[in-house]
């Protein structure tokens, strides 16, 4: 065998495993729902959630999705709030996984949850979840305890779970 044909079998031998490996690696979609407020303050029954807090959960969903889309893993479907509602009225986070039909639906494979629950006006807790549309198997799941900071710091506590429980 000479050195020119032992050239051109390693260069195909190459091309082909990066073939292979770029089609082991293509991101998969998924769809990232609004993240949820769950109230649990003694304010609850009392002050409903404001112009604040729907602000600072939709920037904990685009946190979210800004890094799963950073991560080159992901691929993430947009699709608009209210055909979710409608869903599942009483919140995603009732409707033991329905998340995961409803992104199928979308044509999403992956399907994220988030939820923050308020324990008082300065702590809260989050939540994420990502299930697999097809079976509603748990993909990744990550769960901060009590942190300090009112609905501002919600986007913070969603970047520190995606960095340190879901896309480790």
């Amino acid at each position: 065998m000479s050195i020119r044909t032992l050239s051109v079998l390693v260069t195909l031998l190459v091309g082909t495993c990066t073939f292979a490996q770029a089609q082991q690696t293509k991101p998969m979609s998924i769809e990232v729902f609004p993240f949820e407020l769950e109230d649990k303050s003694a304010g609850a029954g009392i002050i409903p959630p404001d112009e604040y807090d729907r602000r600072y959960l939709s920037e904990s969903a685009q946190v979210a999705k800004d890094m799963l889309s950073q991560s080159g893993r992901f691929t993430v479907i947009d699709v608009p709030a209210r055909d979710t509602q409608a869903a599942a009225p009483h919140g995603l986070r009732n409707c033991a996984g329905c998340e995961g039909p409803i992104a199928k639906e979308h044509g999403a494979s992956l399907a994220l949850l988030g939820v923050v629950t308020r324990v008082n006006r300065t702590e809260h807790t989050m939540f994420i979840r990502i299930l697999d549309a097809e079976t509603g198997k748990h993909v990744s799941e990550g769960f901060t305890d009590l942190r300090m900071g009112a609905n501002y710091a919600w986007p913070r506590s969603v970047k520190w779970l995606m960095k340190n429980r879901i896309l480790r």
